[in-house]
């Protein structure tokens, strides 16, 4: 079986060393223990040979980007699970190789992991709302839309669909904030928020708790992982994991909107003087 990468070196490594494919692949192996890597490896690399030879005789990154996205999308399938898109299947990338079915920040990854063998560029953006992807080419930037078959957005739709989540449609300046490169290790950690946010909906403590334990390997002494952990610790019965969590949130995000309700929590639990300190 193919070696993935430890979940505690993961944590010593800069955002340009961080391996997208490998370390999605060690997500999906929390859920699936038995997952070998070798064939989800495998399978993307014939995606990139398949494509190699076109790209080559192709000249402009646009045009190359869209041979890769009817490929992908239109000629093996690969699709936005539109009718359960809240299938934690959706996030796990084994998965979405397996059913070419995925939400938006999977099938980014996807788009991405081929693309970049192909040597384009192609970077994923965590826009507002829905994930999406860019490349830069002549005159600005190509944005794409992973989940609806790698279509292009123009100016003005990406002003509409930030506008519900700022109260205003940005302009120039912040449009480009926001769609500025996501780094490999922003990605996964949305992919585990994600999961996070799902099975905590579920009621599915101890998976809640996972996800947001593998934010903290990402990123050690993130607050609101802590308080995520900590809160599916209550839920889990496991006080003494969820006073640490808890009080250390307190300690590092004192200003936070929920500080009241988790002292709260930690009173009732029997934390109130790691609360207090």
């Amino acid at each position: 079986m193919q070696h993935l990468p430890d979940w505690n070196a993961l944590a010593t490594l800069d955002d340009e060393s961080m391996p997208l494919l490998e370390a999605a692949l060690l997500i999906a192996r929390d859920e699936y223990p038995d997952l070998d890597p070798q064939p989800y490896e495998a399978r993307v690399q014939a995606h990139v040979e398949h494509l190699r030879s076109e790209i080559a005789g192709i000249g402009p990154r646009a045009l190359k980007m869209a041979a890769i996205n009817r490929h992908l999308f239109e000629e093996l399938g690969y699709s936005g699970n539109h009718d359960e898109y809240y299938d934690p299947r959706n996030s796990y990338l084994n998965q979405v190789l397996d059913r070419r079915l995925g939400n938006p920040i999977s099938l980014a990854m996807v788009q991405m992991e081929v693309a970049r063998r192909l040597g384009i560029p192609l970077d994923g953006v965590s826009f507002p709302g829905h994930f999406l992807v860019r490349l830069p080419v002549d005159g600005g930037l190509l944005v794409m839309d992973p989940f609806n078959g790698g279509r292009p957005l123009a100016v003005e739709e990406l002003r509409e669909r930030a506008k519900p989540h700022l109260g205003e449609a940005p302009d120039d300046t912040v449009l480009l904030q926001i769609l500025t490169p996501a780094p490999n290790r922003a990605i996964l950690v949305r992919v585990l928020r994600n999961l996070h946010g799902l099975y905590a909906e579920a009621g599915e403590w101890d998976r809640a708790a996972r996800s947001a334990d593998r934010v903290l390997r990402l990123t050690p002494e993130q607050p609101e992982a802590l308080r995520d952990r900590g809160l599916a610790y209550l839920e889990l019965d496991y006080l003494p994991g969820a006073r640490q969590d808890l009080g250390r949130y307190l300690e590092l995000a004192p200003e936070a909107g929920d500080v009241d309700r988790i002292r709260e929590r930690l009173i009732d639990a029997g934390g109130v003087r790691t609360a207090l300190h």
